[in-house]
């Protein structure tokens, strides 16, 4: 096997797994994060009716003002979270499980996981 499959594979269990544990609550949503070396989006979805709820991105229309003050891709991070709880206020969304997708819960991670948690949300 090549390096790169190796590390596909090892990436996909990583994903699974996190996913594994965190599917199917019927009292709470899960809020899924995605990564790209240039974004970051983030999703409540809703696993019963299989739909997504609300949703946040660094391509967002309305937080490109906000992300431009930004510093660092963190900053960026931290900033989407916040507008994900925000919007998930609105819709009376307050517990979700969080699942990090496979990433590892640092860098831009943990950023959107503080700023939605600073923004109201509890996970």
């Amino acid at each position: 096997m090549s390096k790169s499959s190796d590390k596909k594979i090892r990436f996909e269990r990583r994903r699974n797994r996190s996913r594994r544990q965190n599917r199917f609550h019927a009292e709470r949503y899960r809020l899924v994060i995605s990564r790209s070396l240039k974004n970051i989006s983030a999703q409540i979805i809703d696993d019963l009716q299989g739909s997504t709820l609300v949703s946040a991105s660094t391509l967002d229309k309305n937080l490109q003002n906000k992300l431009k003050k930004a510093a660092s891709k963190i900053n960026q991070s931290k900033l989407v979270g916040e507008a994900l709880a925000a919007k998930a206020k609105v819709k009376d969304i307050e517990k979700v499980v969080f699942d990090r997708n496979g990433f590892p819960y640092h860098g831009r991670v943990k950023a959107l996981a503080d700023g939605a948690r600073e923004g109201g949300l509890v996970f």
